[in-house]
C-alpha cells in the first residue's frame, strides 16, 4: 500500500479555539481536516508545514510543539500525519485550495464532518480536558 506522509497544523487563537478547513478537491472533497500537506524531500516537518501553510492560506505561523503524530489506513493509501499546535505569526488565512473554514471552539469540536484521521486528533484534543482544549497548549 502507497505510504504519503504529511504535516498539519493545529492552529490555535488566544480564545481557545482551532482553525478547521474543507476540503476543495480530490476523493475527500467536502471534508473537513488540519491545514497542510505533503512534506518534500530535505525538509524538517516544521519546514514543510510552514511552507504548505503560506501556500494553501498565505499566512505564517510559529509552530509550536508535535501534539500527534497519526497513522491511518485509507482504501488507497498509508497516511502518516504529523500535527503540530501552532499559532498566527502574521497573515489573513486566505483560501487558495479550501472551499471552507471555520474557527471551532472547544464545544463546535464535532460541528463539522472531520476526515477520518483528523477525527482522531480531535477526539484527543477533546479528551485531554473534558472538552476543554488547555491540557494541549505548550509548557509554559
Amino acid at each position: 500500500m502507497k505510504e504519503i506522509e504529511v504535516v498539519a497544523a493545529i492552529i490555535h487563537d488566544d480564545e481557545g479555539r482551532i482553525f478547521a478547513t474543507q476540503r476543495g478537491y480530490g476523493d475527500y472533497k467536502d471534508g473537513w481536516e488540519f491545514p497542510g500537506g505533503k512534506m518534500e524531500p530535505g525538509e524538517s516537518p516544521e519546514e514543510a508545514l510552514k511552507r504548505e501553510i503560506w501556500e494553501e492560506l498565505e499566512t505564517e505561523i510559529v509552530v509550536e510543539r508535535l501534539v500527534q503524530t497519526v497513522e491511518y489506513d485509507y482504501p488507497k493509501f498509508h497516511l502518516k500525519m504529523h500535527c503540530f499546535w501552532c499559532q498566527i505569526e502574521s497573515g489573513g488565512l486566505i483560501l487558495k485550495e479550501h472551499e471552507a473554514a471555520r474557527w471551532l471552539s472547544p464545544e463546535q469540536l464535532y460541528s463539522v464532518e472531520w476526515l477520518p484521521a483528523d477525527l482522531i486528533v480531535v477526539k484527543e484534543l477533546d479528551r485531554t480536558n473534558n472538552g476543554e482544549i488547555i491540557c494541549i497548549y505548550p509548557q509554559k
